[in-house]
């Protein structure tokens, strides 16, 4: 049973901070234009593109506020820890409650880059190199605006004057004068296009917003240093907002295409977090410039590499997770972290990992495995209940009643959840091609759904084998001797730890254990109509090779206090950004009217900081549970 309860205030956002994508991201597509598409044309209907888009996200911010009052009640048909397979706990100390990101800076993320080192924002800066040899860094060029031209720029490009202009008088009309204003606008206002413009015999330069699909085509064709390396690396730190809504809109201001920006792995939107991202000729200068634009948002730390980032590339996640208002003793606390430090956690799959509506994505996984492709239409669009957006409602009403996947896609002011792409692909390629239809969903979100199977089946089978046999390596037992699997003898179970074994997320290149929880692999792919000895897939996509993954993991690098603090609202961890900005520590206080368990820790990637959380409070981490707790602790 569990212990203790989590008193989730803002249990809306429901995800906590994880060193790997949540299951489902949703990606923005590029806009594309045709080749021979009239430029006015183009950015007449781009326009028209972002006014239904920005309806649309209005609508979806007051259908958001409507969802939020009856949250609780919806959640009820949300999934539940055991759902997944996650059923056990490894300590021993008694459970207590507290408040699970009450503030969004109780929890903050610093990525461990591929060479072990926490990566931080503590440099504001431009390289020197950079001021030196970038042809688009000059300090004449800023002096060559006025103030008064700076701050009309500076309006316009925070959107305050979307659809105007600003013109800019050539005083001393000639080509040099020209180019030196056109590169000054281009250079200090990432965003801004700029034309020239004769007006009575005098010349303008003419600065506006880039529209038009063809703006979006390319990053600027300019001279880039060739003893620069081509990609210029930087520190991000975000508040409230995940790594991909982020570089959206730094690919806006910036003018480029969001795939010019590469990463390690993404960072949840609930949190403060800090990581490394690497741009395509792009130069620190004007991505420095975008600190006096953007909310929410820092960029320092700048550095030009000859590479890009690839997803998977970090070793793992430094985390500093405070917990408020906890019921817990001193002697429950020590035991509770103590346990956390020396023996570890249950490596779960959290709860992210299934979606948090009615119909799991691990279902859906299932049935493309399954090669029934008419289930995973009807489990991704068919009407269920639970938490979910108004229009997403009317949309799953009108397929359910018409089968019609254009009438479904006009009840979606925004198209590009996978709802959308879904029945975009039905409307293109008609009911009875389903396969094809299915792969207009971008491919991460595709795999998504059957690594969320194997997950569960994952989950699963780490409950059986702990109930089984403990915290002790046995006969049958998987250990990695390279990067290949091998099964333990009963003498050699002996010298290894229970932290030594693996067990193997389903697939046609692993093995399994050779006692009875081998058996239970078969046993329920078998219950599922799937054939474990025959992981492959008609369509190479959907084929899994399948990979082992440690039952244990011991976090590194933990510490812990408890602190005392009268003001909910206070802020209990001192982040990246105040530290620049010099702002105070927070203080302490001795005695206080409630205590907080502040704690540290370092995980590698794919490991979920919410099961460790959950191996230190005792309690079920779905949002579900957390919802129905946080509810009757408020009434």
């Amino acid at each position: 049973m569990f212990c203790g309860a989590v008193r989730v205030v803002c249990a809306r956002s429901g995800t906590m901070e994880e060193a790997e994508a949540c299951p489902v991201p949703v990606l923005t597509a590029e806009k594309r234009s045709l080749p021979d598409e009239d430029p006015d044309h183009a950015a007449k209907r781009l326009r028209v593109e972002e006014e239904e888009e920005s309806r649309g996200e209005d609508e979806e911010e007051q259908l958001e506020e409507e969802v939020e009052e009856s949250f609780a009640d919806m959640m009820k048909h949300g999934l539940s820890e055991p759902d997944v397979g996650i059923l056990k706990f490894i300590s021993e100390h008694k459970g207590f409650s507290g408040v699970l990101k009450e503030r969004y800076s109780d929890f903050v993320v610093h990525e461990i880059n591929k060479d072990g080192k926490v990566v931080v924002l503590d440099d504001l800066s431009v390289p020197a190199e950079a001021e030196e040899s970038s042809p688009d860094c000059s300090c004449a060029e800023s002096q060559t605006l006025t103030e008064e031209q700076k701050q009309q720029l500076d309006e316009l490009q925070l959107f305050k004057n979307k659809e105007g202009s600003v013109s800019i008088e050539v005083q001393e009309d000639s080509k040099e004068k020209r180019t030196l204003l056109h590169r000054a606008v281009k250079t200090l206002y990432p965003g801004l296009e700029t034309k020239t413009e004769d007006r009575e015999g005098k010349k303008f330069i003419v600065a506006y917003h880039a529209a038009g699909k063809t703006a979006l085509a390319a990053p600027r064709k300019h001279s880039w240093p060739k003893n620069r390396g081509s990609f210029c690396h930087f520190v991000l730190y975000k508040e409230n907002k995940d790594t991909m809504d982020a570089i959206n809109v730094l690919s806006k201001f910036l003018r480029v295409r969001p795939n010019m920006f590469s990463y390690m792995g993404t960072k949840d939107k609930r949190a403060v977090t800090v990581q490394e991202i690497a741009v395509l000729k792009i130069s620190a200068e004007r991505l420095s410039h975008l600190n006096k634009c953007l909310m929410n948002l820092k960029l320092g730390n700048f550095s030009y590499k000859k590479w890009p980032l690839k997803l998977g590339e970090l070793q793992g996640n430094h985390f500093t997770v405070v917990l408020r208002n906890i019921s817990g003793s001193l002697e429950q606390v020590e035991q509770a972290m103590t346990s956390l430090r020396e023996t570890g956690f249950i490596n779960y799959y959290g709860m992210q990992r299934f979606g948090t509506t009615a119909v799991p994505t691990h279902r859906v996984g299932r049935a493309i495995l399954q090669n029934n492709w008419k289930e995973v239409v009807d489990l991704i669009l068919k009407p269920r209940p639970g938490a979910e957006k108004g229009y997403l409602v009317k949309c799953r009403e009108e397929w359910a009643r018409s089968q019609d996947p254009e009438a479904a896609l006009k009840k979606l002011p925004v198209k590009r959840c996978v709802e959308g792409q879904l029945l975009r692909g039905l409307a293109k390629y008609g009911k009875n091609n389903i396969i094809t239809a299915f792969g207009l969903i971008p491919r991460n979100n595709r795999l998504m759904y059957i690594h969320s199977y194997q997950s569960y089946v994952w989950n699963c089978m780490v409950s059986k084998r702990m109930e089984a046999f403990g915290l002790r390596a046995v006969e049958g037992d998987l250990v990695l001797r390279g990067s290949s699997a091998h099964v333990l003898s009963a003498e050699e179970a002996e010298k290894h730890s229970v932290h030594d074994v693996v067990m193997p997320l389903p697939g046609f290149d692993v093995i399994y254990p050779t006692h009875s929880v081998g058996g239970g692999y078969r046993d329920m792919l078998s219950a599922d109509d799937l054939d474990i000895d025959s992981m492959r897939h008609k369509v190479r996509d959907y084929s899994l090779a399948g990979a082992y993954r440690r039952i244990l993991i011991r976090p590194r690098d933990v510490s812990w206090e408890l602190i005392q603090y009268d003001d909910p609202r206070v802020p209990l961890v001192h982040t990246d950004v105040e530290k620049l900005e010099n702002a105070p520590a927070p203080v302490y206080l001795k005695e206080g009217k409630y205590r907080a368990l502040k704690m540290e820790f370092s995980l590698p990637s794919s490991t979920y900081a919410t099961m460790a959380v959950r191996e230190v409070l005792k309690m079920d981490t779905s949002i579900k549970n957390q919802t129905q707790l946080n509810t009757s602790w408020l009434n």
